[in-house]
């Protein structure tokens, strides 16, 4: 007698969702005989995504081209949750994975919800518990975990913070984070080849700078910038400061306007996934607001400076991988010349720390899916 496969739908919105997807959607492929994979992406971001999904040959089964001009999150909500609702009719997955919290998860979540499909979260239980940083992630991620039935926590930390809003233990397993087995594959074969885009010499240290938070527009990027300008020109002879730009114009105006014409500011516009891993490996230090590079950077030993006010990964705060520095001008000009000018304090800091997992998570999270959700005609 043929054994049903179990049938999992893996849904995309963007480029970090890509990122730390694309591992779990290679482990659930080598499992064939075991599970059928589906890939829906929302195009939520198209170009950002796309070169993601080609570096591990990732090729979705459905396209919802929900992206817009001027998009806003309301707009893509409702775009996902109509666009959600077909694909889940027709596809009828076992279960559907997201990741993170983006509006893509949320929306996603509610559909699922709608046609009683259970969801499994990847990345569940980060939180600020404030809904306004980051906007609009903090409130997604609540809502995706009251509507979620398998809770992938990353860490210790997160599976906290879900039994302490009353999510039962045995719904949640603690897996690591795949955004670290993305960052071990591209290290190997033709990815790990990959150079980067921009050649230093021999006397600069590069300073690697992402920002492009929504709750950063406006005066606190212009802020951050101001510092970026400031660091950049005290350090002129012995830093290179590398900031990929994202294409938002909210981003993109004001960053050029502000630091387009310092001659150690390179401006590039976004990077394949391997040449940022690249630049990451080259760097001598971080300035983020980015998820994604609190995690990297304390797993590669690049001390992280976070250009935010709260964040959802303490953890690497509280093992010294990080600081906290807001978007306070002086606060993030004073504490980058520090760890430029003081040995002692880099060197606390730039340590390697496997804080937010070991690279192998995908195998942990596909292992929950087998274990957790029988197939189709065999609930």
């Amino acid at each position: 007698m043929t054994t049903s496969r179990l049938r999992v739908l893996s849904v995309i919105g963007t480029r970090p969702e890509a990122i730390k997807l694309a591992p779990v959607i290679l482990a659930l492929e080598e499992q064939a005989e075991a599970i059928e994979s589906r890939v829906c992406f929302t195009s939520q971001h198209r170009s950002l995504v796309e070169d993601v999904l080609t570096a591990f040959a990732i090729k979705p089964h459905r396209d919802l081209a929900v992206m817009t001009p001027g998009q806003t999150p309301s707009r893509v909500a409702a775009r996902v949750l109509e666009g959600m609702e077909e694909v889940l009719a027709e596809e009828h997955p076992d279960v559907v994975i997201v990741q993170g919290d983006t509006t893509t998860v949320m929306a996603t979540t509610i559909a699922c919800f709608h046609l009683g499909i259970p969801v499994a979260h990847v990345e569940a239980g980060l939180r600020t518990h404030d809904l306004r940083h980051p906007f609009p992630e903090e409130a997604n991620r609540r809502i995706a975990t009251i509507l979620t039935s398998i809770h992938l926590a990353p860490t210790e930390w997160a599976r906290q913070n879900l039994l302490a809003e009353g999510v039962a233990g045995e719904l949640i397993a603690v897996t690591g984070n795949p955004g670290l087995d993305a960052l071990r594959l591209a290290g190997e074969g033709d990815l790990g080849a990959t150079p980067s885009p921009v050649q230093l010499d021999d006397h600069e240290r590069l300073i690697l700078v992402t920002a492009h938070r929504r709750e950063s527009f406006g005066a606190e990027l212009r802020s951050i910038c101001e510092a970026i300008a400031r660091v950049a020109s005290a350090r002129r002879d012995s830093v290179r400061v590398v900031y990929p730009v994202h294409p938002n114009p909210s981003v993109e105006g004001p960053v050029r306007d502000l630091l387009g014409d310092i001659q150690n500011v390179t401006l590039l516009g976004p990077q394949p996934y391997a040449r940022m891993v690249a630049l990451l490996r080259r760097s001598y230090l971080v300035l983020t607001d980015s998820g994604g590079l609190q995690e990297e950077g304390p797993a590669l030993g690049k001390p992280v400076l976070v250009l935010r006010e709260t964040s959802e990964r303490p953890e690497a705060v509280e093992a010294g991988a990080a600081i906290v520095v807001g978007r306070d001008v002086d606060r993030i000009t004073q504490q980058t010349l520090a760890l430029l000018d003081d040995p002692n304090l880099y060197a606390r800091m730039a340590v390697p720390r496997p804080i937010f997992g070991d690279g192998f998570a995908a195998g942990r999270i596909v292992a929950e899916l087998l274990r957790r959700v029988p197939p189709r005609g065999q609930a």
